[in-house]
């Protein structure tokens, strides 16, 4: 099934980015093949959207994710009762990680450096060469999330940007860049939405047929 192709056809106004976000769903699942990770960070309402991608990767979306027979055996050799139980309930997950809920890091870094810093120094210490990062910026131009980008540049990763307007400067730093054609926040983030909903069902579906 083409959820990209689905999406636009519920939402024409996406046509001239289609290109775009088939790239950034090619990133992602080539990011997964190749044992990354991704890691997501936003402000406000991009940060509620960090989470819900994580929450759409990291569990079951709408496709059944039974956990390799293998695994399911040896929670059983441990104790086949509680083994057994695990077996039948966890999914197997897409490791990504939401950069927006660790408060007791980010109070320190307000506290003790700066608080802009604090995505950058997430993206520093669980980032790695091969993994994506993902920066949701309405504007394109919030402060913490170009830093981030930069900071996953040097750590040779890949860099997605989800914006609107102009794209704002998070588009220099981003391989791929998705930019809603919206000036206004609520309507960008009302775009946000069902383009990372696609992204998820087609890197699901990808892995998991």
């Amino acid at each position: 099934m083409d959820h990209i192709q689905q999406l636009i056809g519920r939402y024409p106004a996406l046509s001239g980015i289609r290109d775009q976000i088939q790239e950034a769903c090619d990133l992602i699942i080539k990011t997964y093949e190749a044992k990354g990770k991704l890691l997501i960070a936003g402000n406000g309402g991009s940060a509620a959207d960090s989470e819900h991608i994580v929450g759409e990767l990291m569990k079951s979306f709408v496709r059944k994710r039974a956990l390799p027979a293998g695994f399911c055996a040896k929670l059983e050799k441990i104790n086949s009762e509680l083994g057994g139980y695990l077996s039948a309930r966890i999914q197997p997950g897409l490791p990504a990680i939401a950069l927006t809920g660790h408060s007791s890091l980010s109070s320190a870094c307000i506290n003790d450096i700066d608080g802009s810093v604090t995505f950058a120094q997430q993206v520093y210490g669980y980032g790695n060469a091969g993994d994506l990062f993902l920066g949701i910026s309405t504007s394109g131009n919030a402060k913490n999330v170009l830093y981030a980008a930069l900071t996953a540049k040097a750590k040779d990763m890949k860099v997605i940007g989800l914006s609107g307007n102009t794209g704002g400067r998070l588009a220099e730093y981003a391989d791929v860049s998705i930019i809603v054609p919206e000036t206004e926040t609520f309507k960008i983030q009302e775009f946000h939405l069902p383009i990372y909903h696609a992204l998820c069902l087609a890197v699901e579906e990808h892995f998991f047929k």
